[in-house]
């Protein structure tokens, strides 16, 4: 038996996988048929949409270094997941802590947060129907963030 809670937890968990990875395509590719919508401090009306729109957030976002990666870990913690009685969406909760180190910065947590996501099925597979970014605390994320 599908263990449909489970199933959706991992694709939150691969989300910080593929970012931490600086795998920005892959990352994309989680939102081939979601969008991510306006973080808490952009105008509710910002989305990003499909593949290519959720790839040029990050791109224009993101700061990547010479081994391609952000140099940065994000911890997904308190996962809560609730599955419809269909078993064709869902929505749930976690929060995000990211640390990172790089050649002048000292390990340190740079963010912390929460995310509000709603997921959907399609042929078998989960995907991302949509994901809200909370800020709750920041720290220096100059090396991180490009803006």
């Amino acid at each position: 038996m599908t263990d449909h809670a489970r199933d959706i937890e991992n694709l939150v968990y691969r989300y910080a996988d593929r970012i931490d990875a600086g795998d920005l395509d892959g990352v994309a590719e989680l939102f081939a048929h979601g969008r991510i919508c306006g973080m808490e401090d952009g105008p509710p009306e910002t989305v990003f949409e499909g593949t290519t729109r959720v790839r040029q957030m990050y791109e224009m976002a993101t700061r990547l270094y010479d081994d391609g990666t952000p140099k940065t870990k994000h911890f997904t913690s308190n996962v809560q997941i609730y599955v419809d009685e269909g078993f064709e969406t869902a929505h749930g909760s976690a929060y995000y802590c990211v640390t990172q180190a790089t050649p002048d910065l000292p390990l340190q947590i740079i963010v912390t947060g929460h995310y509000r996501d709603t997921f959907h099925r399609i042929d078998g597979a989960w995907w991302f129907d949509s994901r809200t970014m909370y800020v709750d605390q920041v720290g220096d994320t100059t090396r991180h963030l490009k803006f």
